[in-house]
């Protein structure tokens, strides 16, 4: 049997595939971390991969929830965060795109989502992308004035070649508090940062962005940390400690020149 076809994989799906915290936090910040979990359903049977490569990387952002958790803390702002791994469905791009669902990520193969039928794609939209996407729009319309983060982390060394950025602040057509940012980050040169790196809006990673902020007119960023500064608890700290002043005083910036 085709390991995608496995009948008990939604069985074996948590009651809600979506964690919210601090609900009724006081920021206008929502933090959004899409890539918050490596756990694969039991059903899907690890999607055919190695236990190495179903924890490593190419399953969640190592680190990046924990970040968002210590920004939701200090700003007192809510966190929506997927519960699901991204290789079952990464809720950072839509149904249509070929990533959603990747059969290949950087070196692996990925046997579980090899292959799959029309319905089967339909049945990890419908029960992983589709909530996820609701409690988005949920959140954006009770604080109609949000600021739209979404927390991310990367690898060191993708596809043997090693990045040197520590710090990339994202943005698709709405740069004004990327921009705000990277002028604080200026100021306050801690890490090594750039602007749309390691990826940019041509690789499709700013969907949440896209969906949710554009639109609306949200001022909104992309984070990406690389995952190495946040191997303990000590560096998710620093990282989150110096994100907080950034969006701290971008924000500041911003509301000044309004």
């Amino acid at each position: 049997m085709n390991l995608s076809t496995k009948p008990n994989w939604l069985a074996t799906l948590p009651e809600s595939v979506v964690s919210t915290a601090c609900p009724h936090g006081e920021s206008a910040v929502l933090l959004v971390c899409e890539h918050a979990s490596r756990f694969i359903p039991e059903g899907l049977s690890e999607l055919g991969l190695a236990e190495a490569a179903a924890h490593s990387h190419i399953a969640w952002d190592p680190g990046a929830l924990a970040v968002a958790q210590q920004l939701s803390s200090a700003l007192d702002a809510t966190l929506i965060a997927q519960k699901i791994s991204r290789l079952v469905y990464d809720c950072n791009r839509p149904p249509e795109s070929d990533q959603a669902m990747r059969a290949e990520s950087e070196v692996y193969n990925i046997p579980g989502n090899t292959g799959l039928t029309a319905a089967q794609r339909a049945e990890r939209t419908d029960y992983i992308y589709r909530p996820f996407q609701r409690a988005l729009s949920e959140a954006v319309k009770t604080r109609p004035q949000s600021v739209l983060v979404t927390i991310h982390s990367f690898t060191p060394v993708y596809n043997d070649a090693h990045r040197t950025v520590e710090v990339g602040i994202l943005h698709d057509s709405d740069s004004r508090l990327a921009d705000a940012m990277l002028n604080a980050a200026a100021k306050n040169p801690a890490f090594k940062v750039e602007r749309n790196e390691p990826y940019g809006p041509e690789d499709g990673v700013t969907h949440t962005l896209v969906e949710h902020a554009l639109p609306r007119g949200l001022l909104n960023v992309m984070i990406e940390v690389r995952n190495d500064l946040l191997a303990d608890a000590a560096g998710v700290e620093a990282i989150a400690t110096w994100l907080e002043s950034l969006l701290t005083s971008a924000l500041n910036q911003l509301e000044g020149a309004a």
